[in-house]
């Protein structure tokens, strides 16, 4: 299956008894090896392990659902994946048709304990696992340990074992999309717990085919559908419903619309824990197709760059394109264009809160970039075969003519406008990244 990058584990992972307490040991599997001796990457006690256990297990139901796909494609469910590194911990998933991105922080306050290293390992959410999360009480204490070889839960007794998947293509473009339009986003509303709680009973019931508004009147947050100044739109309201397991333990709710309303995050704040949920611009669309950092790859950047940063970056660790230019004396076009190629490979995410980038380590090859991207390996196609011609290019105005099939594509580039014959972007006007013949034309015109 072409859409598919099947993982081989070298083990189970299983839950077993260890004195009075239960250790949950996740197997992990990577296309590349770094640090592979490192035995555990955190170990120490977790500071809210009731409201850790309420997010793991709404996260888990996001990684379940499905919002535009068939009974037998929703029954190949998929694993999260737990990132430690820079004194926090990340647990992150899509829904199955990644239209809903979802992502667990324990903050540096949260934790007790030693990070002796950093990485990235799959979590398995099976039933048992839900079952001991589901038993965590207020106030219980337990312990965590994440490493290359295990992910540790310390309590009482059960036992887990994780089955052999598969990770799907569209999760890791999921996670090279959604960073780009968390980058793009600003905060809008926050709310506290009240005006929260009374904005999620407002909510339609049934599934919401039309668009929805989140408007303010006075100090009340509702859900309208009629838009009107200021209006946050929101495309397939009723997946928020995810989150009203959660509603009971925050201490207030921040809104981040993109700009162009392609995305809408919704961050629940509970003490030393943050949870992240981001809306693709409509239910059956998943953010791995939107294509929001193709135009990062039109400008070439050396797999040198690329390969350097991923071996010498941590997990979790800052990544700023302008401190990174001027360390390195580049251009920030240039930085921009690194950050825009690992974000496209999932290795970087994005906090709304510190308004910046930080780094993930993904078991993957760098070389499938182009794999992710068809719309660039087609594009590249087109230059290749000559079928891209300049007509005219100045610094305000670039045209040009690409051949299609049985027709010519005329592309215009002009003060940062896009505009194409063709039939993709008459359907979608550029909301959804760049066709093919605009991206060639911008290589072209960059290399």
């Amino acid at each position: 299956m072409e859409d598919m990058l099947t993982y081989n584990y070298s083990r189970s992972s299983a839950l077993v008894k260890k004195d009075a307490l239960e250790e949950l040991f996740l197997s992990k599997y990577s296309e590349i090896q770094k640090n592979t001796d490192v035995p555990c990457f955190f170990w120490g006690n977790v500071g809210q392990p009731f409201i850790l256990a309420r997010c793991l297990i709404t996260l888990s139901n996001i990684v379940k659902s499905s919002f535009n796909l068939s009974p037998f494609q929703m029954a190949l469910l998929k694993d999260p994946i737990v990132t430690a590194g820079n004194e926090r911990l990340r647990f992150e998933g899509f829904s199955h048709c990644a239209g809903v991105y979802a992502r667990v922080d324990v903050l540096p306050d949260g934790l007790d304990g030693e990070f002796l290293e950093n990485g990235t390992t799959n979590v398995d959410f099976n039933q048992p696992m839900i079952t001991a999360l589901g038993s965590i009480r207020p106030n219980e204490k337990i312990m965590l340990s994440v490493g290359d070889k295990e992910f540790g839960l310390y309590k009482e007794e059960k036992k887990v074992v994780e089955r052999k998947v598969p990770l799907p293509t569209k999760w890791i473009k999921g996670l090279g999309t959604v960073q780009i339009y968390l980058s793009e986003s600003q905060k809008q509303h926050s709310f506290n717990k009240i005006q929260t709680q009374q904005l999620f009973r407002g909510m339609p019931k049934g599934t919401v085919k039309s668009d929805y508004y989140l408007i303010v009147r006075g100090n009340k947050p509702m859900f309208s559908p009629v838009k009107s100044a200021d209006a946050v739109c929101i495309g397939g309201l009723h997946r928020l419903r995810l989150l009203e397991p959660l509603l009971p333990y925050i201490d207030h709710m921040q809104v981040f619309p993109h700009p162009n309303m392609q995305s809408t995050t919704w961050q629940l704040y509970m003490g030393n824990i943050k949870f992240s949920f981001s809306l693709s611009r409509e239910s059956w669309r998943g953010f791995s197709g939107e294509g929001a950092v193709l135009d990062s790859l039109t400008t070439e950047v050396s797999d040198e760059w690329i390969d350097a940063l991923d071996k010498y970056a941590y997990a979790n660790q800052s990544f700023n394109a302008m401190v990174l230019a001027l360390e390195e004396n580049i251009s920030l076009n240039k930085a921009d264009n690194i950050t825009g190629r690992l974000a496209s490979m999932g290795l970087l995410g994005y906090d709304l809160d510190d308004n910046e980038f930080f780094y993930r380590r993904l078991p993957f090859k760098l070389s499938r970039i182009l794999e992710l991207n068809p719309r660039m390996k087609n594009a590249e196609k087109l230059i290749e075969d000559g079928k891209v011609e300049i007509l005219s290019n100045h610094k305000e105005r670039t045209e040009a003519r690409v051949q299609g099939t049985g027709v010519h594509h005329t592309v215009i580039i002009e003060d940062e406008k896009e505009r194409c014959t063709c039939e993709w972007f008459s359907k979608y006007q550029g909301e959804r990244g760049p066709c093919k013949h605009v991206l060639a034309v911008k290589k072209l015109v960059n290399s």
